[in-house]
């Protein structure tokens, strides 16, 4: 396959120490695709979902113990602690290698080694990275041709550039007292044992396209963001490219294939999607910055994924897909989750393995769930009914607005705008949000994480901050405006009060007048929000007097707000920007004077 020494060393190594009976290089193949696809139906891995109604589609279920990203076992293993900061878990490079391979040894005896070569962006463009992930599961070699592009091309731009990621992962024995997923920034090395979950072993999405690409980033001078793509064209036939910011399973792939409402497709609106979960941002012609969406397929939450919240990406599981974690029916050999519709088989196999209807109960009398509530699809870009044409772009799209966001219950406005970019890059460093099932631990918990990168930074919070603020003022002039947003304002019941979903364009119609200096706003103590009559309510049973409610800025609520923000920026120290520092007196300068 390749000549390059390094990547035969590498190679080597691993061999060595993990000990397959055999090795077998991916190239990328459909021939080759289809014998693996084959060999994992024949040991079970994977099941083969009913041809006719899924086609191409497979059904997987990782171990009970093993359904989420770990964040308390994930670590940056920098030479120096502080460079890892206090917002991630910190190993000693030396002691992480020597412990994880004492875990490694003689892990593939009996199994065979997969050597991945995969590009993270499209193959040879400005903005593509190279990595190869060594693996024992087929099922991760299946997931990483959907969501990387693998090809043995990748060995010779290897070749040409000398410098790659390297990735090693193997199920182990799937212990959770020995699962360890390891960053090593310094080294372009990516280490991760004893998981078979999505999120820590297909080592080209969260390990590699942000804790390492962010680290690469910072160094190179550009950014690797968690951040969605998409593209507004209007009547006119202009398109205007967003990027937008937030925690897991808060509406970024809904979003990200948003269809707009009747009064908007009516006159001619479309939304194209250029990436649903990870943006790679440089400064590019005419001194704007462009961005990329460095995979090649979506790894999304199911449940709640249906017909009404998200068409775009229904369609986009119907076939080639790879289903993790839901409901199995084996009467239809297809699958079902909480959510998708109100029609669950009366009789199936729950994500445990379990025979379950819908009305199983645990021993507390409580519903038990078909599906995990992090179970997912992985479904090819192609396949997505609004994929933008601009997907393949060598040289990405030009931004003309980042927006974060998050779910916060009473603080945050439906919308507002940042003052400048300064001023933006204190919003994303603010945001909070109520935790959700993508991660382990407590669910609704509110936590800071900062322009939704908590989990995902591969180095010091302080110093990507400033790195932000370095990047805004390389494009001071023709910086994107940055907003903030919340669909999830509720009322006094608990109720989502903002309709969301297709009605999220109304907000992203406002943004983007803002943008052309189009309508003007009302100017808070926390930003710009919208005048209530420039939201666009054509159509939708919800009145001025309600979208005032949840445009309000409320004394009390930043009061405390601001506080808490204080208390999040100390854990810094003396590498929080001082621009945050400033940004933080002024924010308590303008809530004193809010009006009760």
């Amino acid at each position: 396959m390749t000549q390059n020494q390094q990547i035969l060393d590498f190679v080597a190594k691993y061999q060595a120490l993990m000990n397959p009976d055999k090795v077998v290089w991916i190239d990328g193949s459909k021939a080759q695709k289809n014998a693996l696809t084959e060999e994992a139906i024949e040991t079970g891995e994977v099941l083969k979902l009913n041809n006719k109604l899924l086609p191409g589609c497979l059904y997987h279920r990782t171990a009970i113990n093993d359904v989420a990203r770990v964040e308390n076992r994930t670590f940056i293993c920098s030479q120096d602690k502080t460079n890892a900061g206090p917002t991630n878990n910190w190993m000693d490079p030396q002691e992480a290698y020597a412990k994880l391979d004492a875990i490694a040894k003689d892990c593939m005896v009996g199994r065979t080694m997969y050597v991945i070569p995969f590009s993270m962006g499209k193959i040879g463009s400005p903005f593509a990275k190279y990595g190869i992930e060594l693996t024992d599961s087929i099922y991760v070699v299946l997931n990483m041709i959907i969501m990387t592009r693998v090809s043995d091309k990748v060995l010779d731009k290897i070749g040409e550039s000398g410098t790659f990621v390297r990735g090693i992962h193997s199920k182990v024995k799937l212990e959770e007292a020995n699962r360890y997923i390891c960053q090593f920034p310094e080294d372009n090395t990516i280490y991760s044992l004893n998981s078979g979950y999505g999120g820590n072993v297909l080592l080209g999405k969260k390990c590699f396209a942000l804790r390492i690409a962010s680290y690469q980033g910072w160094k190179e001078g550009w950014m690797a963001e968690h951040m969605l793509i998409l593209g507004i064209q209007k009547p006119d036939g202009d398109t205007k490219y967003v990027a937008a910011a937030f925690p897991s399973a808060c509406g970024k792939t809904n979003l990200a294939m948003l269809i707009p409402p009747d009064c908007y497709t009516s006159k001619g609106y479309k939304v194209f999607t250029v990436g649903d979960d990870i943006a790679w941002i440089r400064k590019g012609r005419g001194g704007k910055l462009y961005a990329v969406n460095p995979e090649n397929g979506f790894f999304g939450v199911a449940p709640g994924t249906n017909i009404k919240s998200n068409p775009n990406a229904l369609i986009s599981t119907q076939k080639n897909t790879i289903f993790t974690n839901v409901l199995y029916n084996p009467k239809t050999n297809t699958v079902w989750w909480e959510g998708l519709d109100k029609n669950p088989p009366a009789e199936a196999i729950d994500w445990k393995g379990n025979p379950w209807t819908p009305n199983t109960v645990d021993a507390n009398g409580v519903k038990v769930k078909g599906a995990h509530p992090n179970s997912r699809f992985t479904a090819p870009a192609k396949n997505c009914p609004c994929i933008s044409p601009e997907f393949e772009s060598r040289t990405g799209v030009p931004l003309t607005a980042i927006i974060f966001g998050g779910r916060r219950a009473k603080a945050a406005p439906l919308v507002y705008e940042s003052f400048n970019w300064k001023h933006g890059v204190f919003v994303g460093a603010i945001m909070a949000s109520e935790t959700t099932a993508a991660a382990a631990g407590a669910v609704g918990v509110v936590r800071h994480d900062p322009m939704a990168m908590l989990p995902f930074c591969g180095y010091h919070m302080g110093d990507y901050f400033q790195h932000w603020l370095n990047i805004g003022a390389k494009v001071k002039k023709n910086a994107p405006r940055i907003f903030n947003v919340n669909w999830f304002r509720t009322d006094a019941n608990g109720n989502f009060i903002w309709p969301g979903y297709g009605d999220n364009m109304r907000v992203l119609d406002w943004i983007l007048k803002r943008c052309e200096n189009a309508v003007d706003a009302k100017e808070t103590a926390i930003g710009y929000v919208p005048n209530s009559a420039d939201i666009e309510l054509d159509g939708l049973d919800f009145s001025t007097k309600d979208l005032e409610t949840i445009l309000d800025v409320d004394k009390t609520t930043w009061t405390a707000e601001s506080e808490d923000i204080e208390k999040f920026f100390e854990k810094f120290g003396d590498r929080l920007p001082a621009e945050l520092k400033n940004q933080l007196t002024a924010l308590k300068r303008r809530v004193k004077k809010i009006s009760n």
